[in-house]
């Protein structure tokens, strides 16, 4: 009998191998599924501290900022005896609150600050989406050269100087008595720009949110929803919220003056020469 072959038969490495199954990677799926929920509750929570701080440090300091931001300052005073003790009187609950942390006597409203939330952050939020509802396509051409290479330094650039010219354009207007009526115009097509691009720059940082915390997929206007929350909590931080709206204003100027208001057509020179 010939020896059998060595190469024939079957032998353990021929059997097929169970493939290794690979460690899930990324979030977890509880996160994925309620993510964009608890960042939303969470820059919702935020935005009222950072409003109740204002009014605790509200003073000159703030000024008309504030009082813009906010509302003016309401105080109600509650007597601490009843005139008739034997007879018992509802109060309403205090609008400020004391109190004194490292010996420093300040007041906070919370009811003030849920009041400035809901009126003006649902307002800054209604309005960028509104935006939004109305030029899709110009809004995604407008956050697209925003995400681009050295598209917030462009923005900020183009609106700085925009704001510079818009003001020379009112100062020039308001010497002559022919053209003043163009002043609100002026005015108006400015604050229009700025609102077109806050709401585009808004749905940049929920994009950006999006991506740096691998949140799930979500529909765009959920995303806006949430950088407009984003927006709102930069301007209400004390002190410095209003150099941060400033300068989400100006950029939001820029880009809508760079992007033609997201013209598909750059900005060229080209349209000179005919």
């Amino acid at each position: 009998m010939s020896e059998r072959d060595e190469s024939e038969g079957a032998s353990p490495d021929d059997a097929p191998q169970t493939p290794a199954q690979s460690q899930p990677t990324g979030p977890p799926p509880i996160w994925r599924r309620w993510g964009w929920a608890i960042l939303i509750a969470a820059l919702a929570v935020l935005g009222v501290l950072l409003a109740i701080a204002d009014t605790a440090l509200y003073g000159p300091s703030l000024g008309p900022y504030a009082t813009f931001l906010i509302g003016p300052s309401q105080v109600i005073s509650i007597p601490l005896t009843s005139p008739a003790p034997e007879r018992f009187i509802r109060t309403r609950l205090p609008e400020r609150v004391p109190f004194a942390p490292f010996g420093r006597h300040v007041t906070f409203s919370p009811w003030q600050a849920l009041r400035a939330f809901l009126s003006n952050g649902a307002g800054l939020v209604l309005l960028a989406l509104a935006v939004l509802l109305l030029f899709p396509s110009r809004a995604r051409v407008a956050v697209q050269r925003l995400e681009g290479r050295h598209g917030v330094e462009i923005a900020l650039a183009a609106g700085v100087a925009t704001f510079l010219l818009a003001l020379g354009v009112v100062a020039l207007l308001r010497f002559t008595l022919i053209f003043l009526a163009v002043i609100p115009a002026v005015f108006i097509v400015a604050l229009a720009a700025a609102l077109f691009g806050v709401a585009c720059i808004g749905l940049a940082f929920g994009r950006f949110l999006q991506r740096r915390l691998a949140l799930g997929p979500a529909h765009p206007l959920l995303a806006a929803l949430t950088g407009a929350l984003v927006v709102f909590d930069l301007a209400v931080i004390p002190y410095l919220g209003a150099v941060a709206l400033a300068a989400v204003a100006i950029g939001g100027l820029g880009l809508a003056v760079v992007t033609r208001f997201g013209s598909e057509a750059a900005w060229s020179f080209r349209d000179l020469d005919w």
